[in-house]
């Protein structure tokens, strides 16, 4: 009976959400104070709320690990990263521990515990908004992703010393995970494919990682990112990732319910939420300036800024450990930060080209390493997108003796073989920099239908008349191409077919021969 009823009510409301063009994580907490208001006359057994706690911290722990098979571990220690993280978090609580102490007339401990928790930006929905829109590895995507880390770990170091429970001496021989990385390979490579695949994903994040982490006193959460860290670099890590998706999406559906479960407000929770939530564009605006401060681009710093606009989960976490009092008036002020910022993160983009002329003017004129213009040199095809499209696309024209060059915004691509740069093709900033006047043809090999309309817009914008052809994914993908100047259109599981068709042509001429 549980499970029919949570689900019904999550699915009801995750429509809900869907036809009023706000993500169906809005929906989710919806459902939450429903079940909470409502769940037991519909038949929701009283003691559904462990269950689900225990449902949604299985869910962080898969995105947590998805995460890190997305990650470079180096990112984390770039000085906008470090910088950006400690000196939001300084702020916020000072600011948030005067005010507590001002208005609520709070102890100064609890005030800036109080602070502390409401300095953290939501990790989860963070990782979701910047995954849906395959942004994790774009530059705003890793500095977010890595402050966020920092926060997380911050978290941690309070709770351990609030708590006074402290890692045992066992936990130093997490300094040696780095050692298993070989047996680590050796299992995903046994596991193959498929079922195998996901459940060693599962058993890693969640057992190994999760359940070793906390029986030498340190964090889950921790535990499934640095295990996602540690199989990143494997070449099935991508192919891991996507296996675990549907999983890591439904078992998360319980964490935004747990939120919204969490308990019905009073006036004066409500009161606290509201105000919170008035104050909460100052959280991106401070995000946006310290990134302007690091030589960040003004779009990147907005993207990410506006990504990390939401009080976190982690603080939560923190309430129900030591300031079990606030736990509820924390987790209204959570939920609404949620229902403000993931319908924002969705237009972000749309967002930053309305504003774009007030916000470039914060812009320093020194440049983030990863924001420098590309030199396309005398290439005369451009290859968008490097992924097993891409790369098969550049490998063909280079193998015809045509001077290929392809554009990415995950550097992990970047190698020696093909000539690739890094540049984010959904920033405008980007084409304006970029020299075409040798370019023939544009082979757009983004998974992505927004990234390929910006791109060919900007393209004919910029006065390029040669040709573009578009992969696509489904054929109602074609037409909003074609009208922003596509030449052509390509169903890339037609072209497999075709592509298999072909070897299958030339193997026949050559056994008749």
């Amino acid at each position: 009976m549980f499970e029919v009823v949570i689900l019904s009510v999550a699915l009801i409301f995750g429509i809900a959400a869907r036809q009023l063009s706000l993500p169906p994580l809005v929906g989710f907490l919806a459902a939450g104070f429903a079940l909470n208001a409502f769940g037991p006359s519909i038949g929701l057994p009283s003691d559904a709320g462990p269950l689900l706690e225990h449902l949604a911290h299985l869910g962080v722990l898969l995105l947590l690990f998805t995460i890190g098979l997305k990650l470079n571990i180096r990112s984390l220690a770039e000085p906008v990263v470090l910088g950006s993280a400690f000196i939001h978090l300084v702020i916020t609580c000072l600011l948030f521990t005067a005010g507590f102490v001002i208005f609520l007339s709070l102890p100064l401990d609890k005030a800036i515990l109080l602070a502390i928790a409401l300095s953290f930006s939501s990790t989860v929905l963070a990782a979701k908004v910047l995954e849906s829109k395959r942004e994790l590895r774009a530059l705003h995507g890793r500095i977010a992703i890595g402050i966020l880390i920092i926060q997380d770990l911050v978290a941690l170091a309070v709770l351990s010393i609030y708590s006074g429970d402290s890692p045992s001496p066992w936990a130093l021989l997490v300094f040696l995970l780095p050692l298993l990385r070989p047996v680590l390979y050796w299992l995903m490579n046994m596991a193959q494919h498929d079922e195998l695949l996901v459940l060693l994903g599962a058993v890693l994040a969640i057992a190994v990682a999760g359940m070793g982490f906390e029986a030498v006193g340190l964090s889950a959460e921790v535990g499934a990112l640095v295990m996602g860290l540690l199989l990143a670099k494997h070449p099935r890590a991508q192919e891991l990732s996507k296996a675990l998706w549907g999983l890591k999406e439904v078992l998360l559906i319980s964490f935004f319910l747990q939120i919204g479960m969490a308990g019905l407000p009073d006036k004066e929770a409500l009161l606290f939420a509201v105000i919170l939530a008035i104050l909460l564009p100052l959280k991106g605006v401070l995000f946006f300036a310290l990134l302007i401060a690091f030589r960040i681009r003004a779009r990147n710093a907005f993207l990410g800024g506006l990504s990390l606009t939401a009080y976190s989960e982690f603080g939560l976490i923190v309430a129900a450990s030591i300031l079990e009092e606030w736990l509820v008036p924390l987790a209204i002020t959570v939920a609404l930060s949620f229902v403000i910022a993931a319908p924002l993160n969705r237009i972000a983009h749309q967002l930053f080209d309305r504003w774009e002329k007030n916000l470039l003017r914060f812009e320093r004129h020194a440049r983030h390493p990863d924001e420098q213009p590309v030199d396309l040199g005398s290439a005369t095809i451009l290859v968008l997108g490097m992924g097993r499209t891409g790369n098969a696309a550049y490998d063909f024209f280079t193998d015809k003796g045509l001077s290929a060059v392809g554009i990415d915004s995950d550097p992990n691509k970047i190698n020696n073989q093909r000539r690739v740069f890094y540049g984010d093709i959904e920033d405008v900033g980007f084409w304006h920099h970029l020299n075409i006047n040798h370019l023939a043809a544009a082979t757009l090999a983004t998974p992505e239908l927004e990234s390929k309309l910006i791109a060919t817009r900007e393209l004919r914008k910029a006065g390029f008349t040669g040709h573009i052809i578009a992969g696509v994914h489904f054929q109602d993908e074609a037409a909003p191409l074609h009208a922003a100047g596509v030449d052509q259109t390509y169903l890339l599981m037609t072209g497999a077919g075709i592509g298999i068709a072909e070897k299958t042509w030339e193997s026949l001429q050559t056994a008749l021969l």
